[in-house]
Protein backbone atom coordinates (compact mmCIF):
# COMPACT_ATOMS: atom_id res chain seq x y z
CA UNK A 1 0.00 0.00 0.00
CA UNK A 2 2.66 2.77 0.79
CA UNK A 3 4.70 1.55 -1.89
CA UNK A 4 2.02 1.86 -4.20
CA UNK A 5 1.03 5.47 -2.73
CA UNK A 6 5.08 6.28 -3.61
CA UNK A 7 4.53 5.35 -6.75
CA UNK A 8 1.52 7.12 -7.53
CA UNK A 9 3.08 10.06 -5.94
CA UNK A 10 6.41 9.95 -7.83
CA UNK A 11 4.54 9.42 -11.24
CA UNK A 12 2.50 13.14 -10.90
CA UNK A 13 6.14 14.67 -9.64
CA UNK A 14 7.92 12.81 -12.61
CA UNK A 15 5.23 14.20 -14.88
CA UNK A 16 3.90 17.63 -13.34
CA UNK A 17 7.12 18.80 -11.61
CA UNK A 18 9.96 16.75 -13.63
CA UNK A 19 11.27 15.57 -10.40
CA UNK A 20 12.88 12.05 -10.10
CA UNK A 21 12.29 11.90 -6.25
CA UNK A 22 14.48 9.25 -4.16
CA UNK A 23 12.92 7.05 -1.92
CA UNK A 24 13.93 7.36 1.60
CA UNK A 25 14.04 5.90 4.92
CA UNK A 26 11.93 2.76 6.10
CA UNK A 27 10.38 2.60 2.77
CA UNK A 28 13.35 2.93 0.53
CA UNK A 29 15.40 0.00 2.89
CA UNK A 30 12.46 -2.04 2.40
CA UNK A 31 12.43 -2.33 -1.38
CA UNK A 32 16.67 -2.25 -0.66
CA UNK A 33 16.66 -5.36 1.49
CA UNK A 34 12.90 -7.25 0.45
CA UNK A 35 11.93 -7.75 3.70
CA UNK A 36 8.72 -5.79 5.66
CA UNK A 37 10.18 -3.18 7.84
CA UNK A 38 6.71 -1.88 8.85
CA UNK A 39 7.43 1.55 7.42
CA UNK A 40 5.34 4.19 9.53
CA UNK A 41 5.06 6.99 6.13
CA UNK A 42 6.86 7.98 3.18
CA UNK A 43 10.13 9.34 3.29
CA UNK A 44 10.93 11.19 0.00
CA UNK A 45 13.47 13.12 -0.88
CA UNK A 46 13.35 15.95 -3.42
CA UNK A 47 16.01 18.97 -5.20
CA UNK A 48 16.12 21.01 -2.35
CA UNK A 49 14.47 23.94 -4.55
CA UNK A 50 10.94 22.46 -4.13
CA UNK A 51 11.09 22.86 -0.48
CA UNK A 52 11.49 26.30 -0.42
CA UNK A 53 10.96 28.64 -3.47
CA UNK A 54 8.92 26.56 -5.24
CA UNK A 55 7.43 24.95 -2.50
CA UNK A 56 3.70 25.92 -4.04
CA UNK A 57 4.16 23.72 -7.09
CA UNK A 58 4.66 20.72 -4.68
CA UNK A 59 2.42 21.20 -2.61
CA UNK A 60 0.10 21.48 -5.23
CA UNK A 61 0.92 18.22 -6.58
CA UNK A 62 -0.01 16.71 -3.74
CA UNK A 63 -3.14 18.57 -2.70
CA UNK A 64 -4.46 17.70 -6.03
CA UNK A 65 -3.84 13.90 -5.06
CA UNK A 66 -5.80 14.32 -2.26
CA UNK A 67 -3.23 14.64 0.21
CA UNK A 68 -3.37 17.38 3.26
CA UNK A 69 -0.66 19.59 4.38
CA UNK A 70 -0.28 18.80 8.39
CA UNK A 71 3.11 19.87 9.29
CA UNK A 72 4.96 22.58 7.23
CA UNK A 73 8.19 22.72 9.05
CA UNK A 74 8.60 19.07 8.02
CA UNK A 75 7.15 19.28 4.86
CA UNK A 76 4.52 16.50 5.61
CA UNK A 77 1.06 15.55 4.16
CA UNK A 78 -1.30 13.12 4.96
CA UNK A 79 -3.56 11.35 3.26
CA UNK A 80 -6.50 8.32 4.97
CA UNK A 81 -3.83 8.01 7.73
CA UNK A 82 -1.16 7.37 5.22
CA UNK A 83 1.89 10.28 5.81
CA UNK A 84 4.51 11.29 3.07
CA UNK A 85 6.90 13.94 4.11
CA UNK A 86 9.47 15.67 2.29
CA UNK A 87 13.27 16.89 2.80
CA UNK A 88 16.20 17.60 0.74
CA UNK A 89 17.40 15.29 -1.59
CA UNK A 90 20.95 17.56 -1.47
CA UNK A 91 21.50 16.92 2.69
CA UNK A 92 22.21 13.60 2.01
CA UNK A 93 26.34 14.42 1.49
CA UNK A 94 26.67 17.07 4.43
CA UNK A 95 24.40 14.45 6.50
CA UNK A 96 25.69 11.12 5.17
CA UNK A 97 28.42 11.61 2.90
CA UNK A 98 26.67 10.30 0.27
CA UNK A 99 27.64 11.15 -3.22
CA UNK A 100 24.52 12.55 -5.47
CA UNK A 101 25.83 11.44 -8.64
CA UNK A 102 26.51 7.71 -7.70
CA UNK A 103 22.74 7.04 -6.89
CA UNK A 104 20.98 4.55 -9.07
CA UNK A 105 18.21 5.40 -11.11
CA UNK A 106 14.95 3.04 -10.61
CA UNK A 107 12.37 2.10 -13.39
CA UNK A 108 9.06 0.58 -12.53
CA UNK A 109 5.97 0.75 -13.69
CA UNK A 110 6.67 3.75 -15.67
CA UNK A 111 7.87 5.51 -12.88
CA UNK A 112 11.43 7.00 -12.23
CA UNK A 113 13.05 7.40 -8.69
CA UNK A 114 16.34 7.09 -7.12
CA UNK A 115 16.87 4.26 -4.80
CA UNK A 116 20.07 4.66 -2.40
CA UNK A 117 22.46 1.52 -2.30
CA UNK A 118 22.94 -0.80 1.21
CA UNK A 119 26.20 1.06 1.39
CA UNK A 120 24.77 4.29 1.50
CA UNK A 121 21.77 3.47 3.39
CA UNK A 122 24.62 2.44 6.01
CA UNK A 123 25.57 5.47 5.98
CA UNK A 124 22.69 6.98 6.36
CA UNK A 125 21.60 5.30 9.40
CA UNK A 126 24.81 5.71 11.01
CA UNK A 127 24.83 9.25 10.67
CA UNK A 128 21.29 9.10 12.13
CA UNK A 129 22.23 7.36 15.47
CA UNK A 130 24.33 10.92 15.66
CA UNK A 131 21.07 12.85 15.52
CA UNK A 132 19.55 14.29 18.30
CA UNK A 133 15.92 12.93 17.95
CA UNK A 134 16.78 10.14 16.33
CA UNK A 135 19.04 9.39 18.50
CA UNK A 136 16.37 9.22 21.49
CA UNK A 137 13.69 8.31 19.67
CA UNK A 138 14.44 5.78 17.02
CA UNK A 139 17.55 4.64 18.62
CA UNK A 140 16.73 0.81 19.00
CA UNK A 141 15.19 0.78 15.29
CA UNK A 142 18.14 2.47 13.91
CA UNK A 143 20.47 -0.22 15.78
CA UNK A 144 18.30 -2.87 14.32
CA UNK A 145 18.29 -1.66 10.50
CA UNK A 146 22.08 -0.88 10.49
CA UNK A 147 22.29 -4.89 11.60
CA UNK A 148 20.03 -5.99 9.05
CA UNK A 149 22.06 -3.70 6.65
CA UNK A 150 25.45 -5.18 8.29
CA UNK A 151 23.75 -8.91 7.28
CA UNK A 152 22.64 -8.12 4.02
CA UNK A 153 26.36 -6.39 3.10
CA UNK A 154 28.11 -9.48 4.48
CA UNK A 155 25.69 -11.85 2.65
CA UNK A 156 26.19 -10.22 -0.34
CA UNK A 157 29.84 -9.94 -0.24
CA UNK A 158 30.09 -13.54 0.11
CA UNK A 159 27.74 -14.51 -2.49
CA UNK A 160 30.39 -12.37 -4.79
CA UNK A 161 33.04 -13.94 -3.28
CA UNK A 162 31.22 -17.52 -4.13
CA UNK A 163 30.97 -16.40 -7.71
CA UNK A 164 34.44 -15.47 -8.16
CA UNK A 165 35.49 -19.01 -7.44
CA UNK A 166 33.63 -20.56 -9.30
CA UNK A 167 34.38 -18.26 -12.25
CA UNK A 168 37.70 -19.16 -11.60
CA UNK A 169 37.17 -22.81 -11.49
CA UNK A 170 34.20 -22.92 -14.90
CA UNK A 171 36.36 -20.15 -16.53
CA UNK A 172 38.08 -20.01 -19.56
CA UNK A 173 41.37 -21.66 -18.11
CA UNK A 174 39.20 -24.78 -16.01
CA UNK A 175 41.15 -27.33 -14.49
CA UNK A 176 41.20 -29.50 -17.12
CA UNK A 177 42.68 -27.02 -19.27
CA UNK A 178 45.15 -26.81 -17.01
CA UNK A 179 46.34 -30.08 -16.47
CA UNK A 180 46.06 -30.07 -20.58
CA UNK A 181 49.06 -27.61 -20.37
CA UNK A 182 51.18 -28.31 -17.48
Amino acid sequence: MKKTAFLNIAKRLNGELHIVPLLYGSLGLEQRLHADLHADDIDILVPEVFLGEKWHDLASVMEEGGYVLYDLHEHAFERSGLCAAFASFESLTPFAGIDLSGIPVIEEAGVRYYLLDLRDYRNVYAASLQDGYRKNVKNKNDRQKLRLIDRALAEEAARRQDETKKGKDTGPLSLSSRRKRE
